[in-house]
């Protein structure tokens, strides 16, 4: 009884020890504190196995936002891990459904490239969806999101600056996206 009483004696004197030292460490004595942690880029994870002549559409698209945004990250998707966006080849219009930010679905829709658009636009187009952005329908090929409405020629494939801003701070602030269907074509 004695030796448990002399022992729990030294097991609090050694906490309370440790927890000054670790209080006075986080407290400073005026020295230079760390920058915090960068925010951890959220990975999601896609399947382009059933979208068919547009996998390597698909994977082109990914591989453009993955060269632009910083706090989220498209992989490919393998056995045991998380499936996060499901990327389907159809014969109608393209389009996505969202489920939450960074989950969903996507139809590749052939009528698009049948009209003329480019494969590897629509699939950047329709991952930015998934990513949180809307259709803007502005006509301007440079913003991504103006979707079909830049017309037939437009084959520019990557987010611009503002697309690329928006996106990094959906997912660096962890926004609710309202679940639904994305489509260019009204």
């Amino acid at each position: 009884m004695r030796m448990r009483s002399h022992l729990a004696r030294i097991a609090a004197a050694t906490l309370a020890a440790l927890a000054i030292t670790v209080s006075s460490q986080l407290l400073g004595s005026g020295a230079a504190t760390a920058a915090p942690a960068p925010a951890a880029v959220r990975v999601l994870y896609y399947d382009a196995s059933q979208a068919a002549e547009f996998v390597n559409a698909v994977h082109q698209g990914a591989a453009n936002w993955n060269a632009r945004v910083t706090n989220v990250r498209l992989e490919r998707w393998t056995s045991g891990r998380p499936l996060n966006i499901r990327v389907y080849a159809d014969n109608n219009w393209p389009r996505a459904y969202v489920n939450s930010l960074g989950n969903g679905t996507i139809y590749m829709g052939r009528q698009a490239t049948a009209e003329g658009h480019n494969p590897t636009r629509i699939a950047a187009h329709e991952l930015g969806h998934i990513l949180g952005l809307p259709d803007r329908r502005t006509g301007v090929c440079s913003e991504l999101m103006s979707g079909s409405s830049a017309g037939t020629s437009c084959t520019s494939a990557f987010p611009n600056a503002q697309e690329i801003t928006k996106v990094n701070n959906l997912f660096a602030s962890g926004a609710l996206v309202t679940a639904g269907w994305r489509e260019d074509r009204a």
